[in-house]
């Protein structure tokens, strides 16, 4: 299920019983809501990227935030706890809602240090707030970003969501060694996301690849290689993509003509725009507009 609305989408991926993903991408001004019943024998993980997301409980007597860069665990196996969420202006939240069986299926043999798994925990409730760690960040990424033909996509999807889980739940002393230094290095992370954040925020003007190292305090061998393993792409082939899209929505507004939209994302000229978004899209933008209002 995929819903666009505005500038904000929100998909569900279902990757079997009892085992769900919902991606929330609020790129709007405005506060978005999402409501969704949900039984008590689910498992919920969110994943907070960027921005910031309010839980409601109790018809919005409590609540709670997730914070950039953090991830929430509930379960409570004596309470219903439906999803009722407030997410905030530019925020990206990834949600893994599985039952209890499921996980138990998949971590049978690590009850021992998973702490609801355990049997003396196995009809209590379980909370747990946690920094998002960049191997568990890089995942995310690589699922968010996912550019797989959608007859395997699902499978893709599931690959990684196992790969997610297995890293989020892995025990720390045993995460040494296994992934590249750089990406254990958090603060390189968090620069590599700065930069991301940059040449979003200046698309159509981006800074040379110098300058952006300079800026985010990176040297250029680091910048280069740690964005391709966090996103998966180099910085502009990245960036390209990234345009291809926001020029897609903004055709989608019928608020620009295809001159204006080109402007926007940083063509000088139409025909290199249009040339671009038919590599992307196999149609032009004027083609693409036509068909939307058939």
């Amino acid at each position: 299920m995929f819903k666009n609305v505005g500038e904000s989408t929100f998909e569900e991926i279902t990757l079997g019983k009892g085992f769900y993903v919902l991606h929330f991408q609020n790129e709007s001004i405005e506060v978005e809501n999402f409501e969704r019943e949900i039984n008590s024998t689910f498992i919920q993980i969110h994943f907070c990227l960027r921005g910031k997301t309010k839980f409601l409980f109790n018809n919005g007597t409590y609540s709670f935030d997730v914070l950039d860069n953090r991830s929430i665990l509930l379960y409570n196996p004596q309470r219903v706890l439906p999803i009722n969420l407030e997410i905030q202006p530019k925020t990206t939240l990834v949600t893994l809602l599985i039952s209890i069986e499921k996980f138990h299926s998949l971590f049978s043999k690590e009850s021992g240090y998973i702490p609801f798994l355990s049997d003396e925990n196995s009809n209590k409730k379980y909370y747990d707030d946690t920094e998002i760690k960049p191997t568990v960040l890089i995942v995310l990424h690589q699922i968010i970003n996912s550019t797989i033909n959608s007859s395997i996509r699902e499978l893709y999807v599931k690959g990684k969501v196992y790969e997610l889980l297995s890293l989020h739940f892995q025990q720390e002393e045993n995460t040494n060694g296994e992934y590249c230094p750089f990406l254990v290095d958090e603060q390189n992370v968090l620069k590599i996301r700065k930069a991301k954040e940059i040449i979003i925020a200046r698309m159509a003007e981006p800074p040379s690849l110098q300058e952006l190292s300079n800026e985010i305090g990176l040297n250029l061998k680091k910048l280069k290689e740690g964005f391709k393993q966090i996103y998966g792409d180099t910085v502009y082939s990245f960036l390209l993509d990234y345009k291809m899209e926001h020029a897609r929505k903004l055709l989608e507004s019928n608020q620009f003509n295809v001159n204006e939209v080109g402007i926007k994302i940083g063509y000088s000229t139409a025909s290199h725009f249009i040339a671009a978004f038919k590599k992307k899209f196999g149609t032009t933008p004027k083609k693409y507009v036509t068909s939307l209002n058939q």
